[in-house]
C-alpha cells in the first residue's frame, strides 16, 4: 500500500498573542492519499486555515510532525520546503492573489517559468482555455470579474500539474452563481489531473461532493 501524500501526526499549533499563548490546533491526526479529495469543514476559528498552513509547510507546528511526500517538514528549512512544494503543491485562496501588473496569461505562466518550463506561455493559454477564459488572456486582474479572477487563480494552480492542491475557501468571495461554477470547475479539473485536494469550505454542499471530510471544532478533529 502506498504511503499517503500527506500525514499530520499529533500536530499542535500555539501562537503568541497580547493576551498570552493561543492554542490553534490541538493534536490533529490527518492523512491524505494520492488523488484523494478531502474537505476541511467547521465553524470560523476552528483552525481550518491554520491546518492548511501547517500541512503546506508555510507554518511550523508547535509539536507533532508533518510529512509531505514522505519528507518530514520539521527537518527542512524554509528554502527546502519551498523546493519540495515547487511543481508538486499548489494553493488557491479566498483572495485571488493575482499579480495586478500582469495579464491573466502572465499570471498563469509565471510559476511555470520559475520552474523552468520552456512552454510556459502555451501551457498558460491552454489552461485559461480550460477554465473558459480564452478570450481574456490579455486582460489584467482589474479588468476581470471576481469569478474570472478566481478561474485565473485556478488555472495558475493547476497548470504545473501538481500532485496536491490546497484550496482555502476558494469560493468565499464569490456570489452563489460564480461560486457554483468555480467549485464545479475545480472538482472536474482536479479529477482530470489526478491531483489530491485539501479543500477548506463553509459550503456543506460542496463538502459532500468530495471523498471525505475532516470536521474541526476548537482546533480538534471531531469524531
Amino acid at each position: 500500500m502506498n504511503e499517503p501524500l500527506l500525514i499530520l501526526d499529533d500536530v499542535s499549533l500555539t501562537l503568541p498573542s497580547a493576551a498570552g499563548p493561543v492554542e490553534i490546533l490541538k493534536g490533529l491526526n490527518v492523512q491524505v492519499a494520492e488523488g484523494e479529495r478531502v474537505a476541511i469543514v467547521g465553524p470560523s476559528g476552528s483552525g481550518k486555515s491554520s491546518l492548511i498552513a501547517v500541512a503546506a509547510g508555510l507554518e511550523r507546528p508547535s509539536s507533532g510532525s508533518v510529512q509531505l511526500f514522505g519528507r518530514n517538514l520539521a527537518k527542512m528549512d524554509e528554502d527546502g520546503r519551498a523546493r519540495l512544494r515547487r511543481g508538486k503543491v499548489s494553493l488557491v485562496f479566498q483572495a485571488f492573489h493575482l499579480l495586478p501588473n500582469m495579464t491573466a496569461e502572465e499570471n498563469v505562466a509565471a510559476p511555470l517559468e520559475i520552474a523552468g518550463a520552456r512552454d510556459a506561455t502555451d501551457r498558460a493559454r491552454t489552461w485559461l482555455e480550460r477554465v473558459g477564459l480564452s478570450g481574456r488572456t490579455r486582460h489584467y486582474p482589474h479588468q476581470l470579474s471576481g469569478g474570472e479572477q478566481q478561474r485565473v487563480a485556478l488555472a495558475r494552480a493547476l497548470a504545473p500539474q501538481p500532485r496536491l492542491l490546497f484550496a482555502d475557501e476558494p469560493t468565499g468571495n464569490l456570489d452563489a452563481a460564480n461560486a457554483a461554477h468555480v467549485a464545479g470547475l475545480m472538482l472536474d479539473l482536479v479529477a482530470e489531473t489526478g491531483a489530491a485536494l485539501v479543500l477548506v469550505t463553509h459550503d456543506e454542499g460542496l463538502a459532500k461532493r468530495v471523498d471525505g471530510q475532516v470536521r474541526l471544532g476548537d482546533g480538534r478533529v471531531l469524531a
